[in-house]
């Protein structure tokens, strides 16, 4: 989770509509997170670095249904 003046700093993809329902991420040192943008203070999912790279490579080879 990137940090600016101590805060995580979420982003989510240049090609998410402007709505609220996206998955964001974040980066802190060597853990990566994801959350839903729709629920901010809700549950993030967290990964080493080794577990998010097998993690988006099952996600863009549709490994996991995402509907």
């Amino acid at each position: 989770m990137s940090t600016k003046d101590g805060k995580t700093v979420w982003r989510k993809s240049s090609r998410s509509a402007q709505g609220a329902d996206c998955v964001e991420a974040a980066q802190v040192k060597d853990t990566r997170a994801i959350r839903d943008s729709k629920d901010p203070t809700g549950p993030v999912l967290t990964f080493t670095p080794d577990a998010w790279t097998t993690f988006l490579q099952a996600v863009k080879t549709g490994t996991h249904d995402l509907r």
